[in-house]
């Protein structure tokens, strides 16, 4: 598949230090998506990228590049081949790091910015980045690392994976151990949800169409639902999902975000702070979650699982009711859902606008109820699409109704070899020093803020089969209303 070249801002010269070079999102993500940038023009002129891991994990220049050429010829849109994977191969090294001896990794650094220098650019003028993908137990020692090793020195950067911490005081230890380090300007939070083109198209169609935002209310809607259905078990993950389950693993770190996206008011412009601070009053209007307002489900034989406690109380699907207490959404209830082994793989929000307060037309049984109509549908998983279902009238003599709807797809509007995969995207902007798309650290504090009566004293979870969308109950917490997904 050729890959268009981009001619939007590029970053000046990087060094970009992978930690966790070795592991699972590198080779799906992280390397393909850097390989990306660099066919699609968006990577600096003079560039090197540097896997690091711990010395159990040691390997040689080469065989990084041969692993970084085989996760690229799994996972990567452009398959590594010809000149442009020379030229990305020429730029990738190893160095290994441990908290006790960082010295590899420094001089690998050192040589990176000595090898831009020489191509015309002096080391004052490099950035660096550091990617953190790593387990959550290792940041702390890996951004003390930085610190005692001067690696975080000038203006470097870094980029943290989810989840931020499990709760309210583990999130604010996190932010003080790496703010101890590096000043919040140069921290990055990454949530891939946020690069994508489509949930980015939230902001667009609302705030760029004056047919939208004045309807975007509590006056005109009834509900949002925010919905992520998985089809996945919990295969492979049992360590990590049966510490973590479905509210942090994807409610806090995900869904939230996008609830910020939805909800937010206007900003002033799309730059970084004017959108995150409308987005943080977002999370400070948020009531806390009633637990009388949470369903946690959990799949037939999850407990049977390798690697699962035999009495795990852990929920493997949520759905929450969230309070949004703020003059344009008081009254409006935003319901959240995500889970593994569900009916479907979806990504969906779903504004449900109130109905006509008179009925003038004859009901019929074949139409569809007017409550699964009136809806704005925006599936922001890959490549996205917006739709609004709506009744009109059936051809023929009667004034007889039936649900149609209008649809703006990506797939079908727009070429997709110009679009950047949610990682490449803000990969890219953490190079530019954009933190539009990036979380902040009081917004994530007041998300687990919210969250403390459900952690502290979650309801007992119920059991789904396999392949539906949960337990019933998930139906009661939404009614009148009904979910989209169902």
């Amino acid at each position: 598949m050729s890959t268009a070249r981009h001619t939007g801002p590029r970053p000046g010269n990087h060094v970009i230090v992978l930690f966790g070079a070795t592991g699972d999102l590198a080779k799906r993500k992280l390397l393909p998506g850097l390989f990306h940038l660099s066919v699609a023009g968006l990577l600096p002129d003079n560039y090197r990228i540097i896997g690091t891991a711990p010395p159990e994990f040691a390997m040689s220049d080469a065989d990084f590049a041969a692993h970084a050429e085989s996760a690229c010829e799994q996972f990567c849109r452009t398959k590594p081949a010809g000149d442009a994977w020379r030229d990305f191969a020429s730029r990738l090294s190893f160095g290994v790091a441990s908290p006790e001896d960082p010295s590899p990794l420094v001089s690998a650094v050192e040589a990176a910015e000595k090898a831009i220098g020489a191509a015309g650019s002096g080391p004052g003028s490099v950035g660096r980045l550091f990617h953190l993908a790593v387990p959550p137990a290792a940041f702390g020692s890996v951004v003390g690392m930085l610190g005692s090793s001067g690696l975080s020195k000038g203006d470097a950067r870094v980029i943290i994976e989810k989840p931020f911490g499990v709760d309210l005081d583990s999130a604010r230890a996190l932010n003080d151990t790496v703010h101890a380090v590096f000043d919040e300007s140069r921290v990055f939070r990454i949530d891939h949800f946020l690069g994508k083109e489509s949930v980015d198209n939230i902001l667009a169609f609302r705030f760029a169409n004056g047919l939208f935002e004045p309807i975007w209310n509590r006056d005109h809607i009834r509900y949002v639902q925010i919905d992520v259905p998985e089809t996945l078990s919990i295969e492979g993950r049992a360590a990590f999902y049966d510490a973590t389950g479905a509210y942090r693993d994807m409610v806090v770190t995900h869904l939230f975000q996008v609830l910020g996206f939805v909800a937010m008011e206007p900003p002033t412009s799309l730059a970084a702070k004017p959108l995150r601070d409308e987005k943080g009053k977002v999370f400070d209007a948020l009531k806390p979650i009633d637990v009388r307002h949470v369903v946690r489900g959990q799949y037939a034989g999850y407990r049977s699982s390798p690697g699962v406690n035999p009495r795990s109380d852990t929920e493997t699907m949520v759905a929450v009711r969230v309070e949004v207490e703020n003059w344009r959404w008081h009254g409006v209830p935003f319901y959240l859902r995500s889970g593994k082994s569900l009916a479907a793989g979806r990504q969906v929000v779903t504004l449900g606008f109130r109905e006509p307060p008179l009925r003038m037309f004859r009901a019929h049984r074949h139409d569809a109820p007017m409550g699964r109509v009136n809806e704005i549908v925006i599936d922001f998983a890959d490549p996205g699409s917006i739709k609004i279902e709506f009744m009109a009238k059936k051809p023929g003599p009667e004034m007889t109704l039936g649900a149609t709807e209008m649809k703006f797809s990506y797939d079908d509007s727009f070429a997709q070899a110009n679009a950047l995969e949610g990682y490449e995207r803000l990969i890219l902007l953490a190079m530019l020093g954009d933190q539009s798309l990036f979380t902040r650290a009081d917004g994530i504090e007041r998300v687990w803020e919210i969250s403390e009566q459900l952690l502290t004293a979650p309801p007992p979870v119920e059991e789904y089969a396999p392949g539906t969308w949960g337990p019933p109950s998930v139906d009661k917490l939404i009614a009148p209303h009904r979910w989209y997904l169902h």
